[in-house]
């Protein structure tokens, strides 16, 4: 199949990593992936690896020219699916296709907020909408924008061998936590946590990974802020965002997602392939993918001391953190792995060609 994959987005975080495995796996499995995204963007230079024929350059501002590029490039390469993957250019996709008059829509939704009634009579050209996890899927039904019988459940997967590292020792006892810095995404519950335990043991160091991507950055001064007032300095870190993630969990004791609300949870789910025991607060995501007692450990979201008992105890027990960890790897590799994704992926393009 000839498949372009649509997205302007220029940061990069797990809906842009999730359209750049995605579109890799789709090469190995022998399909034509088609590109088009804003040059110089993280994304642009991830698919780098795609024949420049296939790439369309995107505007980050001019809306009506890449709608008129957009169709052009549809029509031309005679490109079968079109797939976007941010809510923005959901429009811009649609439109495309009809005035390309050629195509079959495909959207995938990565956000639990709903979408605007206003998308209804637009988006009713979507052959399908995939859903990254069953609580999107079920914040899209109860939306009433798009036909339940569109809506498609494809979990989030990862290259899980990616994340296959020899566990380093050489930081000594480290809890990290991994993610954009926003209150959501709870670091703030995270640090309060690391302030009990830190309270309770010597030789704890803790790690928050992500960077703030708000224009003033208020909320990584806030945690900042929060670290001086807990007396934490220099045993919790905010060393901003790492580009090598699985060096950076082969580090780590332990895992921690202490979000508030969470639709999938890439980042459990590349902590699970390393094999890491993980400690979540019970989001939409985490209840998803973790089974408590079993591939992971679920408390309360926004509970700083059921998160910091919880750390504690693993903490005490090196065998629970090897069983808990080993777990987690064998799920990962049996529900969210990349070839899984790719290939209900290509069966959701499949039925939508034969429909």
């Amino acid at each position: 199949m000839r498949i372009l994959q649509v997205c302007s987005v220029t940061t990069f975080g797990g809906g842009e990593r999730h359209l750049a495995d995605l579109s890799r796996a789709l090469t190995d499995l022998g399909h034509e992936v088609y590109l088009a995204s804003v040059p110089g963007s993280p994304l642009w230079g991830e698919l780098s690896f795609l024949n420049s024929a296939r790439v369309l350059a995107l505007s980050p501002l001019n809306y009506v020219r890449n709608l008129r590029s957009l169709a052009a490039f549809v029509r031309s390469h005679g490109i079968e699916i079109v797939h976007a993957h941010a809510a923005r250019d959901y429009h811009l996709a649609a439109l495309a296709v009809r005035l390309g008059a050629r195509g079959r829509l495909v959207l995938t939704r990565h956000a639990l907020f709903p979408l605007r009634g206003i998308n209804k009579h637009l988006l009713r050209s979507a052959g399908r909408v995939v859903a990254v996890s069953e609580a999107v899927a079920e914040s899209l039904r109860g939306n009433g924008v798009i036909e339940p019988s569109k809506i498609t459940l494809v979990h989030n997967g990862i290259d899980v061998e990616r994340f296959n590292r020899s566990r380093s020792t050489e930081n000594g006892v480290l809890v990290g936590t991994v993610g954009h810095l926003a209150p959501i995404k709870g670091q703030d519950v995270f640090i309060r946590a690391a302030a009990l335990i830190a309270a309770r043991r010597k030789g704890v160091r803790f790690v928050v990974i992500g960077e703030d991507k708000s224009p003033q950055r208020n909320y990584r001064r806030s945690l900042e802020n929060l670290i001086a007032e807990l007396g934490l300095d220099g045993i919790v870190c905010l060393p901003g965002w790492s580009d090598d993630i699985p060096t950076l969990l082969s580090s780590l004791t332990l895992f921690i997602s202490a979000a508030r609300s969470e639709p999938f949870g890439l980042a459990i789910v590349e902590a699970m392939a390393a094999a890491l025991p993980i400690v979540a607060a019970a989001s939409e995501g985490a209840l998803e993918i973790l089974e408590d007692g079993h591939s992971g450990r679920v408390v309360p979201v926004g509970d700083p001391k059921a998160l910091a008992d919880a750390i504690d105890d693993l903490l005490d027990d090196a065998h629970e953190r090897s069983r808990l960890g080993h777990n987690a790897l064998l799920v990962a590799r049996e529900h969210f792995s990349l070839e899984r994704m790719a290939r209900d992926t290509e069966q959701v393009y499949a039925e939508l060609m034969e429909s």
